[in-house]
């Protein structure tokens, strides 16, 4: 499997360094996560059936004309690929590059031919492509990318999306954005469209509501294709307790509104923190970036750095090399961060 976030485990055995000693800002998750409300006794006891208020609730919280519930976004990330694979055989595939690596691999694992493009050669590609009908082994089928972008923070208009949508589907194709991180940045959704043909949009409740323990997640998309997709997937998807939390936590607007302003105080405040040290950050209010160019060619060893100091952040090494930092959950994390990344000053 593929290394993610949140391996706290790792970082333990790996630097010696009992779990409690650490401060984990490998994830984009919100630290601040909601409140989980008592269960109902038929959560345990009946078999999970798709709750009804469950979807009604994500349709209105993500204005989207219709989701299906799922185990976490991770689980349509992988049954996509096999559902394409069953509808119209083996795909040509464009996943943004860098962004979450899951896509990639999993298009790849199912046997679809898959290239990675920076987010700026995407448009090129797509439309490159449609006029190149005589080149079709080079014929996009189907196009990845993550809105706002993970790890990068970096972004497409949603107007710009439906347009590449629309591309695709004039030739049977599909455009997947992965919103897991557009809670915090609602104007960049295209869910209200989900239901023209080609459009998949996939959302968390993992981030935003700090919920990445419930895998729960919600696909948008015309009704034909959800359904294919909810068969695949098979009965009881998702859990009972699991649809109760999210249920509560969907209706829930006014914790939803404190915590936008508190997520933008919390990703302001990191942004700052990591530009008095000298690192022009860029992301999200669940997370910040800084690319090797940024951080000097000191990407590794600064990730180093911080693990002595047992400080656990996201190194990346692949299709983009830098860090990515999430949230500290609490002020002595946030003196904790702001003490590791000065005493790194003061030494190079």
């Amino acid at each position: 499997m593929l290394e993610h976030g949140g391996n706290l485990q790792e970082a333990a055995r790996r630097f010696a360094r009992p779990l409690k000693d650490w401060l984990d800002l490998s994830t984009g998750i919100n630290p601040r996560f909601y409140p989980v409300p008592e269960f109902a006794d038929t959560a345990w006891h009946r078999l999970p059936e798709q709750m009804p208020e469950l979807c009604r609730a994500a349709q209105r919280f993500y204005d989207a004309p219709l989701m299906l519930a799922v185990a976490g976004s991770q689980a349509a990330i992988q049954a996509l690929p096999r559902l394409r694979q069953n509808q119209a055989g083996l795909a040509h595939v464009i996943v943004s590059a860098p962004s979450y690596a899951e896509h990639a691999y999993q298009w790849r694992l199912h046997g679809h031919a898959v290239r990675e493009l920076a987010y700026d050669e995407l448009e090129a590609a797509i439309y490159a492509e449609t006029a190149a009908e005589t080149a079709a082994d080079r014929l996009a089928d189907v196009v990845v990318l993550c809105n706002p972008n993970n790890p990068t923070g970096a972004t497409v208009p949603a107007q710009t999306l439906l347009r590449w949508a629309e591309c695709l589907a004039q030739r049977g194709g599909w455009l997947i954005v992965d919103e897991a991180f557009g809670d915090t940045a609602s104007g960049l959704t295209v869910a209200p469209w989900s239901a023209q043909p080609g459009l998949i949009v996939l959302r968390s409740v993992g981030k935003f509501f700090g919920l990445a323990g419930v895998r729960l997640g919600f696909v948008a998309a015309q009704p034909a294709l959800l359904e294919a997709l909810e068969n695949m997937l098979g009965p009881w998807a998702v859990s009972g307790p699991a649809q109760q939390i999210a249920c509560a936590a969907l209706n829930d607007h006014e914790w939803q509104q404190d915590t936008r302003c508190y997520l933008d105080q919390q990703g302001t405040r990191l942004r700052q923190l990591l530009q008095q040290h000298g690192y022009a950050a860029q992301g999200t209010d669940l997370f910040q970036w800084c690319s090797d160019a940024v951080l000097q060619g000191q990407t590794e060893a600064l990730f180093l750095h911080l693990a002595q100091q047992g400080i656990w952040v996201r190194l990346f090494l692949q299709a983009a090399r830098g860090l990515r930092f999430g949230l500290p959950a609490d002020e002595a994390g946030w003196q904790r961060l702001s003490a590791a990344l000065q005493s790194w000053s003061e030494q190079k």
